[in-house]
């Protein structure tokens, strides 16, 4: 009932949601007496009989709106003329961005900026905003038109960050699909307005940006076009890590000369010895990425799984085992320790962690 209720009061516009079919599966008796089947959905086709919400708050929220921005012309609408305000913008950034780790990478390489990131003293941040921040929040519906009008701020206040990440992901196809923008104009605009702070983006291995595997040369010639348009670091990872699709992801960010990242998918529990995810299995496939020619190694907990106690057990352990490797974590604050279990990673020795800017 908590959830049905938590269902009833999400509102979403702009995209298809599941919430209709959702809120029709838990009310349904079969499913409530937990007689349900793997045929449940197959046997029950009303599930997906239901009824357009009236979208009420978005229609409120409009005519507020029009209220704020055009007085009091909005229909029906009475009582004194809404007062203009003069707009204030932020000053324009007039000042030569400063120094930062891009040109740590252009001068010494991959190597170099691993080396760097692993002897700097205290703790590197890559800023999301530009990609998975709003993949997670806004559907990646940011668009480049926006993002460029930012940038001069981004690489003045951000000019010290171990990345940008603004790229890759979901910001590819839904700029072709749903922004009607070009994905590699995005990344070389972005690139001319902040040519101090290393772009990152994520490489899902053999699937590239997609959602399927490609042939190993398209996956070269990829990765050889996107550090030509100004990318640095990839994030290589793979949602099984899957050995096999993250070197084709590694060989081909390699042999393009850019920053090679692998990720290890964390899931489960590291406290629980019995699970499968234990601490033998991270580091068992932390070695294999270390000898397929990794630069840093990163800990992605897509799923905001990663406690604090189990964070520091985990790099700790890392650590220990390679010393001059650089390590990044990254997390999502679904249970609400996302901050808790960065400060913890970044006791632990961890190098670098993800945030974004609020």
């Amino acid at each position: 009932d908590k959830l049905t209720r938590a269902l009833r009061e999400t509102r979403i516009r702009g995209v298809k949601t599941n919430i209709g079919f959702t809120l029709n599966v838990l009310k349904h008796p079969e499913f409530r007496a937990g007689a349900a089947t793997t045929s449940f959905i197959e046997d029950h086709p009303e599930l997906f009989e239901f009824s357009r919400g009236g979208d009420r708050a978005s229609k409120l929220l409009e005519y507020l709106a029009e209220l704020a921005v055009n007085g009091r012309r909005a229909v029906g609408a009475t009582g004194p003329e809404t007062p203009r305000y003069a707009q204030v913008m932020p000053p324009k950034v007039e000042d030569k961005p400063r120094i930062g780790l891009k040109q740590v990478l252009e001068t010494s390489g991959p190597a170099g900026f691993a080396k760097a990131v692993r002897e700097h003293k205290g703790l590197l941040l890559t800023d999301t905003t530009m990609r998975d921040a709003h993949q997670s929040l806004l559907a990646t519906r940011v668009r480049t038109k926006d993002l460029v009008a930012a940038a001069p701020y981004t690489a003045k206040a951000l000019h010290n960050c171990y990345s940008l990440e603004n790229w890759g992901g979901a910001t590819f196809d839904v700029a072709l699909r749903f922004l009607h923008e070009c994905p590699w104009d995005r990344l070389e605009q972005l690139r001319e307005e902040i040519p101090n702070v290393p772009f990152q983006m994520l490489l899902r291995g053999a699937n590239g940006v997609g959602y399927t595997s490609y042939p190993d040369n398209s996956i070269f010639k990829f990765c050889d076009v996107a550090v030509r348009s100004g990318m640095d670091v990839f994030r290589v990872f793979d949602s099984l890590n899957y050995v096999d699709n993250l070197r084709l992801g590694i060989d081909a960010v390699g042999a393009a000369g850019g920053v090679v990242e692998c990720a290890i998918g964390y899931s489960g529990d590291v406290l629980d010895d019995a699970s499968k995810y234990n601490l033998e299995y991270y580091l068992n496939l932390a070695r294999e990425l270390q000898s397929c020619g990794i630069h840093v190694l990163a800990i992605k907990d897509m799923a905001g799984l990663l406690k604090p106690a189990a964070a520091t057990k985990l790099v700790t352990a890392l650590r220990d085992e390679f010393p001059h490797l650089p390590i990044h974590v990254h997390t999502h604050d679904t249970a609400g320790t996302g901050v808790a279990s960065m400060l913890a990673a970044a006791n632990a020795g961890a190098d670098a962690v993800d945030v974004a800017i609020d």
